[in-house]
């Protein structure tokens, strides 16, 4: 069989290594899953799976049927519970796993940043802070805020909700990013923003939001990165090159070993 890798997408990150390993290598058979919750996703070259795995059980089903070898997971630092199936499903289906996690943004001293634990303590911050709150989160988690009358909000979405958000005032932004500097100082001035609270996502595509909050002084609720992110005990990379370096070492190293051991990939820690 030749190699077959299980890119996890939804990222700038999985889309740019799903397109630069089908130019730098086209004989590896790349299979990208995206969860679905986008409506219109950027499709990356090659297979695409769309929809959930069904749990542990169901991903390292999937790895054993596909005869998958390598697994890359370049979820968004958020997706936790994918991270942890990963971890769960390299041990059971005996796969390499590799996490490729863009660093986080750190902390300027023109930033007002405000951490929060989880999207759970941040809605707890906004029932005393902000008036006019710009929630640039993903529309899974709206619904920690519904608690909060006081405040007005402002929900940036990529799709447009299909039903009235949990909200007692609010109004939605639909726009995909990468958003630029000027944009986001528009949004802060029209909307009148004075708390913007966020994910501490990492990369370019959505740091507008941060430059234009340190320009006006705004504070921002920043919402710490799950632990499980980091994928402990697992090899872990931060940009695209450094993934592609990786791939390629791990299919020297199976290629060089005895053709009677080829079936149990190598986990390089």
């Amino acid at each position: 069989m030749p190699d077959r890798l299980l890119l996890l997408g939804g990222t700038g990150e999985a889309l740019a290594l799903a397109r630069r390993l089908a130019e730098a290598m086209p004989d590896l058979s790349v299979v990208t899953s995206l969860a679905g919750r986008t409506l219109d996703p950027v499709l990356p070259p090659g297979e695409v799976r769309r929809g959930g795995f069904g749990g542990v059980d169901g991903l390292v089903r999937y790895l054993k049927n596909e005869k998958i070898s390598l697994l890359v997971n370049a979820t968004h630092p958020y997706a936790a519970e994918m991270s942890a199936h990963a971890l769960a499903a390299r041990e059971m289906a005996d796969v390499a796993l590799l996490r490729l996690l863009r660093p986080a943004w750190r902390k300027q001293p023109a930033d007002s940043w405000i951490r929060a634990h989880d999207v759970q303590g941040a809605a707890g911050i906004c029932k005393w802070l902000g008036r006019r709150v710009l929630l640039a989160l993903g529309s899974q988690e709206i619904h920690h805020f519904a608690g909060v009358p006081r405040a007005h909000f402002v929900v940036r979405m990529v799709d447009a909700p299909a039903a009235p958000l949990p909200l007692e005032n609010c109004e939605v932004i639909a726009g995909r990013g990468p958003f630029s500097l000027a944009e986001e100082r528009r949004i802060i001035l029209e909307y009148g923003i004075d708390l913007i609270v966020a994910k501490n996502s990492g990369g370019d595509a959505t740091f507008a939001k941060i430059a234009a909050a340190r320009e006006f002084s705004i504070p921002i609720v920043m919402v710490d990165r799950p632990e499980i992110a980091l994928h402990p005990g697992c090899d872990s990379v931060p940009g695209v090159e450094e993934a592609l370096a990786w791939i390629a070492a791990h299919r020297r190293e199976a290629a060089a070993r005895p053709r009677s051991d080829r079936a149990q990939p190598s986990h390089r820690r």
